[in-house]
This record gives structure tokens, sequence and C-alpha cells, in this order.
């Protein structure tokens, strides 16, 4: 079994998505987990001559990667400009570059507005400037999709030149996203046919939703490494998805790569943090959505006998199997939801329980296993979940003061109070909070994720709802017209399931 290299290049063509720009450290970060934990064999950068702050960060990640041992790791994309490129990337430190070239006779004369042997030429003078400066190159066929299919002859030329300029590696770029994957196989294979001793690789565009197809296909006609950035990130519709290949490699080819899959939840995290882009909740593999099971049928499938399963296991990347509720729920789900939570309940009152849900789905309610203790508390009478509760909540704002929160809780019996300021009324609220949790004697859990949504079409006194993700692994929703007390009332739902023993796996 063969490897592939994956090449990410998630701060670099990653940052072409429209409203993301990464900050120095955040590229750091980024980069250093995805060579050091995720395993990926290579991270291109940056850009050439972009700016001199962009400078600063090439160096500061080049210091680590050297510290490191992973110098030779680190590419960026450079141009065909004779010692531009190279004499930017000097300083910095880095010796690796991709460098950009036009794959397609169009590109070639209306944009360079140079003829095929002109621009040749001056690859040549940019490749031995970098040569002699102690560079290694790889090069970029722009375009090279159109070019293959439209003007095939100038492609091959082109080849035959690069043979023989000393290019570690030649990168396909189906720059537009233009190919489907029979193309994508038959093309590469034959590109492979005329150059056996040649290295390739291939760069795919999302533009038909196709590039992770297009990228298994090449793999399948020979090429040794693909082009991924983390999310899918990327201009337009994206490149191809770290997760959704390496996955797919594993799954449908007879190659691997040296990629954690365990690792590819916290990079997506990650990613999303720094970039501001969530991932739709049903995007493959990593999406929350993805490993859930709605039906009542494949529930009562998994629990005689994993009968909707796949190789797709959420195990392999540090996920969970959940069990949706709601109106498609059958009593299958419902009990898997019950075992996780260890609530133990008869026949009677699960199907009481069953009704419940069922009526709050059609009623377009979200009902999560978190809320199952209070519903069966309020449904069947039995044990009193509701421990905490807040019996008032004042917050201010003010556009020249920090927001202030004055709170009154109880607890267990007990009245509690106390007032504090922060950067917005949430934050006020939860440092109040925060102030009285050793009066209290519980532990405040700290949020690590917080998303608002609001119905498409919606307006001023709309609906909201809060998810808050928390460290101790719990998800707690709540639905308000206000954003600030949809926000209040899932932290007032965490607090009651701190008393439950909820297992955190629900929330995984």
């Amino acid at each position: 079994m063969g490897l592939i290299d994956i090449i990410d290049t998630t701060v670099r063509d990653g940052e072409q998505t429209s409203g993301v720009a990464f900050k120095a450290q955040e590229k750091l970060v980024i980069v250093s987990r995805l060579l050091e934990d995720v395993g990926v064999n290579r991270c291109e950068v940056s850009s050439a001559k972009v700016s001199p702050e962009e400078q600063k960060t090439l160096s500061l990640i080049m210091d680590w990667a050297r510290d490191k041992g992973f110098a030779d790791k680190v590419e960026v994309l450079s141009f065909t400009d004779y010692n531009k490129s190279i004499d930017w990337l000097l300083p910095t430190g880095c010796r690796h570059i991709n460098l950009l070239t036009k794959g397609s006779q169009k590109h070639c004369e209306m944009q360079l507005r140079k003829s095929l042997n002109e621009h040749l030429e001056d690859v040549k003078k940019t490749i031995n400037y970098a040569h002699d400066k102690g560079f290694s190159a790889n090069v970029y066929l722009e375009d090279w999709s159109n070019g293959i299919k439209n003007s095939p002859d100038y492609v091959w030329k082109m080849l035959d030149k690069y043979e023989n300029l000393g290019f570690e590696r030649i990168i396909l770029p189906d720059t537009l996203g233009v190919l489907n994957p029979f193309d994508t196989y038959k093309l590469i294979e034959e590109t492979r046919k005329r150059y056996p001793h040649l290295c390739f690789e291939f760069h795919a565009h999302n533009d038909y939703g196709m590039a992770v197809a297009n990228s298994l296909a090449a793999v399948n006609a020979g090429v040794k490494g693909v082009h991924v950035t983390v999310n899918g990130l990327g201009e337009r519709t994206g490149n191809v998805d770290l997760a959704q290949i390496v996955a797919s490699i594993k799954d449908h080819t007879n190659f691997s790569t040296t990629v954690n899959e365990q690792k590819l939840k916290e990079i997506s995290i990650l990613v999303e943090t720094f970039s501001g882009k969530r991932i739709a909740p049903n995007m493959p593999i990593l999406g929350k959505d993805v490993f859930t099971q709605t039906a009542g049928i494949h529930a009562d499938g998994d629990k005689k006998g994993n009968l909707y399963e796949s190789k797709l296991q959420p195990t392999r990347f540090d996920r969970v199997r959940d069990y949706a509720l709601g109106k498609l729920s059958g009593k299958a789900s419902l009990e898997m939801n019950l075992k996780r939570l260890g609530i133990n309940l008869n026949d009677d009152q699960k199907k009481k329980l069953l009704e419940k849900i069922v009526e709050l789905g059609d009623l377009k309610k979200k009902v999560t296993p978190e809320d199952l203790p209070f519903l069966i508390s309020d449904l069947l009478g039995g044990h009193r979940y509701k421990s905490f509760r807040i019996v008032g909540c004042v917050v201010t704002t003010s556009l020249r003061m920090k927001p202030c929160a004055n709170i009154q809780v109880e607890y267990k019996g007990k009245f509690y109070e106390s007032v504090a300021s922060g950067s917005g009324g949430y934050d006020a609220f939860m440092n109040a909070l925060e102030k009285i949790s050793g009066k209290m004697g519980i532990k405040i859990p700290r949020l690590i994720d917080f998303e608002i949504t609001i119905p498409p079409g919606g307006n001023s006194n709309s609906l909201v709802e809060a998810v808050i993700k928390w460290d101790n692994g719990l998800i707690t929703h709540a639905v308000s017209s206000d954003q600030v007390k949809a926000a209040i009332k899932a932290t007032e739902r965490v607090m009651n399931l701190l008393d439950t023993g909820v297992s955190q796996e629900i929330s995984a």
C-alpha cells in the first residue's frame, strides 16, 4: 500500500475565502498543529510579496519550523518574476517554493500577453535564480484543467521543458473547478503515461461540488499528492476538504496517508474559530449532524445489530453516534439516549415520554438528550432536577459604559445576589455568577463555543436560539426573543445538569 502526500494550504489558499484573514499567531498555531498533531506532509503557508507583515509572519513560522525540524515541510507560492519573489523570501529563511506558471494557452496569451516560448524563458530565468540561491522548487500549472482540455499541445510543450528544469513536483490545478472525476482520471492518466518519471500532484477546487471526487480520481490515476484545506476553505466554493479526502483515500483506494484521523475534529474547530466560518451541520465527517440517526427505524436497526453503520465509524474521528429526539423518533432512539444518561424507566413511562417528544417535534421544538431529565421531571413527577433557578436578572448597557448585570439566584433552597460588569450583557451575567459560585459551592463550567441562530426571514422580535458548548462536554440550548435571555436560559440549564450526573458522552 503506497502513501499519498497531503499538502495543506489552509493559511495560503484558504485565506482567499471571502472575509477570512488570519493573524500571524493564528497562522503559526494552525501550521504547527497540522504538521505536529494532524500529520500532514507539507504546508503551503504564504504567497510571496504580499506585504511586509506577511513577510514577518513567514519569518515567525520559519523560526518555529527550524526549531522543530519542519523547515523542509514549509512552502510558499512564488511568481515567475526572475528575482523578486526569491529576494523577498530570502530574509524569512524559507527555501521551498511552489512556482506559479500558466498552464493554459489562454491564460498565457491573454493575461501575460506572452507566447509560450517567452513565458518558458521567464520560467527558466526564475528557476535558475532560485536554484542559485539555494531554493528547491515545485511548479504550478495554473488553469491546467482548461489547458489540457482546450490547448493540450501547449501543456505538452510546457511539460517537455519542465522535465529538465529541476522541479521536484509538478502540481496540476483544476483552478476553476471545471473537471469531473471521469475526465480527471483520463487526463491525469494520459499525462503520467507521457511523463512516467515526473512526480505529479493535484490541486482541486469545488465549484461543481466534485473536488473530493476529482482528487480521489487523481489518486487512482497515479498522482503522488493532493492539496487540501481545513474545512474546505478557499476562494468561491473552496478547495478539497482535508477530512473528507483523507477518509476517502483510506476507504476507497489502495493507498493511505500519514494523517491522524483522531485529530481532524480539533483542527476543524480551531480553524472555525480563527476564520469565523462555521462548517455546515451536514458537512461530511465533521458536521455536527453527520453521526446523528434521526429516524426511529435506524436506531432500532443499530440496537439490534448496527445495521445502519458503515466504515465511517464516529470513533475514527473522535466522535460519538447520536440518536435524535423528535417526531420521527421511535422507542429505540429514546432507549439509546436514556441508557447514556443512566436513567431507567418502565415501558409505560417510556411511552408517555416518547409521546411528549413527538408532540414537541410536531411543534418544531428542538429536543436534545440534555432536555430529557427535565421532561421526565415535568411529565412523570420524578426527581426534581431544577436545583438552580434564576430568580431575577437586570442587565444594563450603555454606549460609554461597560454593561452591568445584577442577578439573584436560588440554589438548593438558598438565595444569592451578585453584581458585575463585563464586555457584553451576557459576559456581565457570567461574571456575576462566577462571583457567587464559591458561596454556592459549585464550579461554573467554562464556555468554549457560543452560537446564536436567528431563523431565515426573521425580524427584530424573532425568536433566537442560543447554543452553548461547555468545557464539561455538555451542550445546552434555549430560545428567547432576546439574545441575552436565550444565553442566560441556556446557562441555567447547564447549572441544573451539574447535579444530574448526565453523561458527557451525549455531547461529544
